[in-house]
This record gives structure tokens, sequence and C-alpha cells, in this order.
């Protein structure tokens, strides 16, 4: 899990889900959700960045800078769905 702020000052928080198949491969997958926002948060999911395992998941997240952080998020934001 990595905390990290957008543009205009917003806390974030980025980590991996599990995906539920079968495949070992590409298990973990990158979440970004607003920090603070409790259980009713939804999470924008970029499923295009996977890994392995949670132990390369982990190591990237802590070593990804503030600025690709942000990059990711503006694109998940940029491909959701309107409410």
């Amino acid at each position: 899990m990595r905390q990290f702020v957008d543009e205009w000052g917003n806390p974030w928080v980025a980590s991996a889900a599990r995906d539920a198949g079968g495949d070992y491969k590409g298990r973990y997958y990158l979440t970004i959700e607003r920090a603070g926002a409790g259980e009713h948060a939804s999470a924008v999911e970029l499923a295009d960045v996977r890994w392995n395992s949670l132990k390369t998941a982990r190591r990237t997240l802590a070593t990804m800078s503030g600025v690709e952080l942000r990059r990711r998020l503006r694109s998940a934001l940029g491909r959701k769905p309107a409410e």
C-alpha cells in the first residue's frame, strides 16, 4: 500500500488487489482509491498494471514515484465511466 497526493492535494492510496481467476500470471493488479473515504469508496482499477506476486506488487509500489502514481491515477480516472 502506498499513499500519495494528486495535483490538487487530495490524498490517495495505491495498492494491489488479487484477481479471482485461476491463472497465476498477472494475478495482482493496481487499484487506487481516495484515502479516508471509508468502506463505501469505489476503487479505481487498472487491470493493465499487473504483477505475478504480492511481494513484487508491494516492491514496485514502494519504488514508484509520486509523478508516476499521479499519471496512473489520471489514466484510471479518464477511463472510468461517468457516474
